[in-house]
């Protein structure tokens, strides 16, 4: 007899629903804005879901909140641990602090300043270590070690992949004729929630993931069917350069529909339309998903009269803009 039922993912909608009910009295229910000029550009409606007014400047608040929300006193006591050069570490640092507990976030050396001190202005403890995969996993290893905290990983979690999720839950209570959604895709964190949660609300919405050429490493993985390694870390789309992981592979592989690349050129083209036009400061890796919403590919898929925009975040470093 064959079974029907749907493959076993890291989450799914009942517990992605109840990371909304977890994280609501601590997150933002971020707005829906549209632009006309984008709409034009596009030749069609375009919904711009804006996590760069989440608390921290990225959507990764959510599921830091919902990993921290879900450990017991006794976990919680002994503190979280990440490995994080950007939104994550921001993201984790006051997610504890809000709980009233430590958080351990392990730094490369080189990391910005900024970024820095934005962690430590949310109570987190930096670690810093040499510039290296493998010194980030070792040195965060080292800190569970000796801290007994919790590991908190970017995007390779299911409850950080429910947390993420909730994106999705917002967007279509707010729009629920939308055709497809267009998600900025690195890790993978941020497509699978929205991804699980919308393929079940709506199975006939199509989920576009958005990713630089020079970070294209998860459209090779989905065309060779198994996980490639990443590509040297240049795009200027800083938070879409780590490759997929276990968690997130099946996930784009089986529920995204298709994933479109974009030039460099075209990021930056687009970073500065949505601040001049929007007057959003989104970051490098947020205009991924608005040069896919208006590229020439989306305008030859007749069928995308309403489509969904995730603005991932709003993390600029102002002294390295790609644009004058």
């Amino acid at each position: 007899m064959t079974s029907t039922a749907a493959p076993a993912y890291a989450a799914d909608l009942d517990s992605i629903r109840a990371a909304q009910r977890r994280i609501d009295p601590f997150v933002r229910r971020t707005p829906v804005l549209t632009s006309a000029t984008l709409d034009a550009m596009s030749g069609r409606r375009l919904w711009f879901k804006c996590e760069l007014f989440q608390r921290t400047g990225s959507f990764k608040f959510r599921g830091a909140t919902n990993a921290v929300r879900m450990l017991d006193d006794r976990e919680a006591a002994r503190g979280v641990v990440t490995h994080s050069s950007g939104n994550h570490a921001q993201a984790l640092a006051l997610a504890a602090q809000m709980r009233g507990i430590p958080a351990h976030v392990v730094m490369p050396s080189n990391s910005a300043e900024i970024k820095k001190a934005a962690v430590r202005g949310y109570g987190g403890t930096i670690v810093e270590c040499e510039p290296t995969l493998e010194a980030r996993e070792s040195t965060a290893a080292r800190v569970i070690a000796e801290t007994g905290g919790a590991m908190v990983p970017p995007f390779s979690h299911p409850n950080v992949l429910a947390g993420q999720g909730t994106i999705a839950l917002e967007l279509l209570d707010e729009c629920p004729q939308l055709d497809a959604i267009v998600v900025p895709l690195g890790g993978g964190g941020l497509i699978s929630g929205i991804a699980i949660a919308a393929k079940a609300l709506k199975p006939s919405i199509r989920i576009i993931g958005a990713e630089p050429e020079l970070a294209g490493d998860a459209a090779l993985s989905k065309r060779m069917g198994s996980i490639q390694p990443p590509m040297k870390p240049v795009t200027i789309a800083d938070g879409l350069r780590t490759s997929l992981g276990p968690l997130t592979f099946p996930v784009v592989r089986e529920l995204v529909d298709e994933i479109v690349l974009v030039g460099e050129a075209d990021i930056a083209a687009h970073m500065r339309l949505v601040w001049e036009r929007m007057k959003l400061t989104i970051e490098p890796s947020a205009a991924v998903g608005v040069a896919v919403a208006c590229s020439d590919w989306m305008r030859k898929e007749k069928n995308h009269a309403d489509v969904g925009v995730v603005l991932c975040g709003g993390t600029v470093a102002l002294a390295h803009l790609p644009f004058g």
